[in-house]
């Protein structure tokens, strides 16, 4: 049975199935983008456009595309591009949003498909981008690239996208931490987690060294490990000096 077509572009494969009313629809994942295996001329105009947008902005960049490419490769027309989405700034935005749901989702089962405590399962995180970065086409984190190609449009609703997906995957870190009881540290940890995780994908992708991201899996694992240890010791030590205290 061959591939969809479309399947496995990216060269790293299908991660997620996401379920239609009308059968399976193929997510092809990967940091370097999320696109949506085009089954035939009945899948949702939207959806069309979204992956030949992603496809494009993925291969050429963001600003370098043009609206019209983008309906050649979606075959619609400018007009019914514009029935969909109001501009190319719309456009860019939705592709994103259109993927903070998926990278999420396969970060958290990264997680749990992960054997051992709180530290190596944030660090196999690291460890399957260590993975995916070994692919000749892989080019890095989306949200990232598309903050560089509009730096000078802080406002732009693609960079309100991004900074939403960011924020989600750092309030889910520290909802872990939380949960293993880190207490008001969870959330400090997360962002220093986030730290390691958005520098090694930028230094991974200026070397092409994927072994920047296992470090940042064995820095991130270290510190993971170091602060709930402290906090656990910390709330060990108050409760032996609480009888003291309590005469």
């Amino acid at each position: 049975m061959g591939r969809p077509p479309g399947f496995g572009d990216d060269g790293i494969g299908c991660s997620l199935m996401v379920a239609t009313m009308e059968q399976p629809l193929r997510c092809v994942y990967s940091l370097p983008g999320i696109h949506w295996a085009m089954r035939d001329r009945s899948q949702p105009t939207r959806e069309r456009i979204l992956q030949a947008a992603g496809k494009l902005f993925h291969r050429d960049g963001i600003r370098t595309v043009s609206v019209d490419a983008i309906a050649e490769k979606a075959g619609v027309t400018k007009r019914t591009l514009y029935y969909h989405f109001r501009s190319k700034d719309d456009l860019i935005a939705a592709h994103l949003q259109a993927r903070d749901e998926p990278n999420l989702a396969l970060f958290k089962r990264w997680f749990e498909e992960t054997e051992g405590d709180i530290a190596e399962k944030v660090a196999g995180i690291f460890r399957h981008l260590a993975q995916s970065a070994r692919n000749a086409k892989w080019k890095g984190c989306g949200f990232l690239r598309t903050s560089v190609e509009l730096i000078n449009l802080p406002g732009h609703p693609a960079l309100v996208a991004a900074r939403a997906h960011k924020k989600r995957v750092e309030g889910w870190l520290g909802s872990i931490f939380t949960e293993a009881g880190a207490g008001n540290d969870a959330l400090p940890l997360a962002r220093r987690i986030m730290l390691l995780l958005d520098g090694a994908f930028a230094v991974v992708l200026l070397h092409r060294d994927p072994s920047y991201m296992e470090t940042a899996a064995e820095t991130a694992a270290r510190l993971i490990a170091d602060r709930l240890s402290s906090v656990a010791g910390c709330k060990s030590s108050l409760h032996e000096r609480r009888p003291f205290a309590d005469q």
